[in-house]
């Protein structure tokens, strides 16, 4: 255990990890001594249900594996099971629930146990707080329990665990701690069909069953963010990658000339690069891209589009912006990266800071080449190749 992440993190996320997983573990013990003993409707409930989302758990890690691409957090999965259970199975039976996520543990990879156990621990927190709301002993079935017991038991979860990302990374993007939009959206049906679930198996428990290919579905559903991530950003810097940027720059390059609006672009070339991977090895290359990349996103607006066009080459539309403001953007890029500093290490894993690093800049506009993404980027590379001759480290206008 001393060698876990879990020590390295900032003591007040070590505190707060620590204190979710303590009143987790204290929950299933208090259920495990004042449970009531199930009946044998509770158990035939409980294996279908478990059979059930036990074999989906299964097939959609298997299917995952076989195709070798890294599961994003299943929850939405387990949103569906879990939510049926409480409200059919005595609180008893609702903790052997609680081993979907082990199970998931199991057949993936978790390289950092400490954010296992903390998500688990935050599910099972969730899932009895949103048990009590129902009725601890028996839930009480309303529409308003229904509705209640999905609200609280994805605000519970998703709290405890922004909580958590926030101490533990203060910085993080809104996207990290809160998931996206489409997270939020799949909590929702996963909810929703867990109390449509509940509702069918009290009439007939077998009714389970059915719910396992929409429960695959969802699941697989819930791994869109990050198959789209891998297919439209780049690996290293996290930016939009060429393709992807190009098929965003030319919708916006459309709307621009039906607006009749100006858009700049700007292509940069960070110079002299190969002697950073020559000379440092190519691992310090990718945090230079990396730390160039951030900057360059927190020296343009949101609507600005960025991206990585391989190598040390970055592209940058600029919707609604003359050449005047345009050059000045570039400049300031300039600026920024001369200012730039990167810790990293060498070759020989010493410790080293890369400084005067310069890029050459060229800018084309709309005014003087249209609208058509082929021609700004021919006349942008020729600025960008007269900046280089002009000796680096140089902003050039076509």
């Amino acid at each position: 255990m001393g060698g876990w992440l879990l020590w390295r993190m900032r003591p007040a996320a070590i505190g707060y990890v620590l204190l979710v997983q303590a009143l987790a573990l204290a929950l299933v013990v208090l259920v495990f001594v004042t449970g009531r003993r199930p009946d044998s409707d509770d158990l035939l409930n409980f294996a279908v249900l478990a059979s059930t989302a036990g074999a989906t758990i299964v097939i959609t890690s298997v299917s995952i594996n076989l195709r070798r691409q890294i599961r994003r957090n299943p929850w939405t999965l387990h949103i569906v099971y879990l939510a049926a259970g409480i409200l059919l199975l005595p609180t008893n039976l609702l903790v052997l629930l609680l081993l979907g996520p082990t199970l998931h543990g199991v057949l993936h990879d978790r390289p950092e146990a400490h954010r296992w156990l903390f998500t688990t621990a935050a599910t099972t927190v969730a899932t009895f707080a949103a048990r009590l709301v129902a009725g601890w002993n028996e839930p009480v079935w309303t529409a308003v329990n229904f509705f209640a017991v999905g609200v609280v038991l994805l605000v519970v979860r998703a709290s405890v665990v922004a909580g958590g990302i926030r101490l533990r990374t203060p910085g993080a993007p809104r996207s990290t701690v809160l998931g996206e939009p489409i997270d939020v959206l799949l909590g929702i049906v996963a909810a929703s069909l867990g109390g449509l679930l509940a509702v069918a198996m009290s009439q007939e428990p077998l009714a389970a069953l059915l719910a396992g290919p929409p429960m695959v579905l969802l699941d697989l559903a819930s791994q869109l963010p990050q198959w789209r991530r891998t297919a439209q950003n780049d690996g290293k810097t996290g930016l939009a990658n060429s393709s992807h940027w190009e098929r965003i720059a030319r919708v916006e390059l459309m709307r621009a000339r039906q607006r009749q609006q100006p858009v700049a672009l700007l292509l940069l070339d960070l110079d002299r690069f190969k002697r950073v991977n020559d000379e440092l090895g190519h691992l310090a290359g990718d945090t230079v891209l990396a730390k160039f990349a951030k900057m360059l996103q927190e020296n343009v607006r949101s609507e600005d589009l960025v991206g990585r066009f391989g190598g040390e080459e970055f592209v940058v539309l600029l919707p609604g912006t003359q050449g005047e403001t345009a050059y000045r953007v570039a400049d300031r890029i300039r600026v920024s990266t001369s200012a730039l500093s990167v810790d990293t290490r060498d070759i020989h894993g010493d410790q080293r800071e890369l400084t005067g690093l310069t890029v050459s800049i060229g800018v084309a506009t709309t005014g003087r080449f249209d609208y058509e993404l082929t021609d700004l980027l021919v006349a942008a590379d020729a600025a960008m190749l007269a900046a280089k001759a002009a000796g680096r480290n140089v902003v050039t206008v076509a």
